[in-house]
């Protein structure tokens, strides 16, 4: 992630490459622009009067060529120009990418204010590989093409007082679905990949299962999974992005269910939901941190530093510093600060009697604070060692109306059902079937289910 800044970076030139998409689309524009002008030029006649056998006509608004790249850029420059493409750079801003491109510092610099100004980009949000594709005349910047994202691009001109301007093109993009699905191999995560899914869909599937199954414990050779994904082309059939995740399926040792995403019209909270309608949204999270190992379970133990034994309250999950932790469901913060033993510690009060608490935290998130209302899922602080610890770990407790209880073993309250909705369990439906039509066009083998009162719960 990259911020924008006015200092110039590195001013060595980039090999010129052949011309881009977005360079073509920039010609096509001049072209178009000299056409347009030249058109109206003819129409007009010498004395700016309509030519013979013309009727008069409303003056129709210039073409985008015409508002982009305007009389005084299309005259013909004093020495050919110079088209050069580049890529950003990690922790490159884009002005130091336009300026490596050939451009003076404070033209770049004036070109791409445009596009803050118009908050046509955010320079916060710049990955590096973004691509620009620059039109240079004589050492000066003449016109730029940013590829903000993928169908989406930013061209910036002069207008006719020499002021720069700023325009986005988006390509037509048709929607599609992928699905991807086999046997696991190692882990899902480069199965997924090596069938053509993006990291984004195999995040997506994990965080739809993280209520379910533990991934690094509880996944077995011979298991399978499937996903079916949104993906967008553009206008010569070109994949240009993926999008959300519509089905996700895991077939194995541990668990087998399917889960559809649907978003309920009553409350318009997306999430993924079984066959039957019931939420894979739980009201606790199992775990609270990804990727640690259990250290230290719940239970009576002899406690390391202390040397006595007495009840362990909770489960240690040990982990590197700095590991995220996440609030265990939605809630309001109790408590927020250091606290004895336990070091920096949060606790957080949900619904129906429960609590959850975390300990050991290096530190807390920006702008955790008493009194704040968190959603499950919310990075709320991270792994530490702080107070009586003998190494970075977190520490998970979870108490029901005061008591602590195992998390580990906790039969936590399911999440919605749609089938307790009677005017919604038909729209979630009709969304089912949709997705095993497409699941079933993609080659997987679907079962029909039918509902027969409310489903019971796993």
């Amino acid at each position: 992630m990259t911020q924008d800044a006015q200092n110039p970076a590195e001013t060595n030139a980039p090999a010129r490459r052949p011309l881009s998409h977005g360079m073509k689309s920039l010609i096509a524009l001049l072209v178009l622009g000299t056409v347009s002008v030249g058109m109206g030029l003819f129409a007009a006649g010498p004395t700016g009067s309509h030519g013979p056998g013309t009727a008069s006509a409303a003056t129709a608004p210039p073409p985008l060529a015409v508002t982009l790249l305007t009389a005084p850029d299309l005259s013909a420059p004093a020495t050919p120009a110079t088209y050069v493409s580049g890529t950003l750079k990690q922790k490159e801003t884009l002005t130091g990418l336009v300026t490596r491109l050939g451009a003076p510092a404070n033209e770049a610099a004036a070109a791409l204010q445009t596009l803050y100004d118009k908050e046509l980009i955010d320079p916060r949000r710049l990955l590096p590989g973004l691509e620009a594709d620059a039109v240079l005349d004589d050492g000066h910047l003449r016109a730029l093409t940013v590829k903000a994202e993928p169908g989406r691009n930013l061209f910036i001109s002069h207008d006719t007082n020499g002021d720069w301007i700023a325009a986005a093109l988006n390509a037509r993009l048709t929607e599609g679905y992928r699905r991807v699905a086999g046997p696991i191999d190692t882990s899902i995560y480069e199965t997924a990949l090596k069938l053509g899914a993006g990291d984004q869909q195999v995040v997506d599937f994990a965080s739809v299962f993280a209520y379910d199954i533990d991934f690094q414990r509880e996944i077995h050779p011979g298991d399978s999974f499937e996903m079916v994904y949104q993906v967008y082309t553009d206008e010569t059939g070109t994949p240009v992005k993926a999008g959300d995740l519509v089905y996700a399926g895991l077939n194995g040792q541990a668990l087998t269910r399917g889960f559809y995403r649907f978003t309920p019209p009553d409350d318009g909270e997306t999430d993924y939901f079984d066959e039957n309608g019931e939420s894979a949204t739980k009201f606790l999270m199992k775990t609270p941190i990804n990727g640690a190992r259990i250290s230290s379970p719940f239970g009576q133990r002899k406690h390391p530093i202390s040397g006595y034994t007495r009840l362990h309250k909770g489960t240690d999950f040990a982990a590197p510093t700095g590991t995220p932790v996440y609030a265990a469901g939605n809630g309001t913060v109790e408590w927020a600060a250091r606290r004895g033993g336990y070091g920096n510690y949060i606790i957080i009060r949900h619904a129906n009697g429960y609590k959850t608490a975390y300990g050991h935290l290096s530190r807390y998130a920006k702008g955790l604070r008493k009194g704040k209302r968190v959603r499950q899922g919310e990075i709320i602080g991270y792994v530490g060692s702080t107070g009586a610890s003998t190494g970075p770990h977190l520490h998970y407790e979870v108490y029901i109306k005061g008591a602590p209880v195992n998390a580990m073993k906790l039969k936590l309250p399911t999440g919605r059902k749609l089938a307790e909705s009677s005017d919604v369990m038909p729209a979630f439906l009709a969304t089912r079937n949709e997705i095993d039509g497409i699941r079933a066009h993609k080659g997987a083998g679907v079962l029909t289910v039918s509902l027969s009162g409310n489903p019971p719960s796993p």
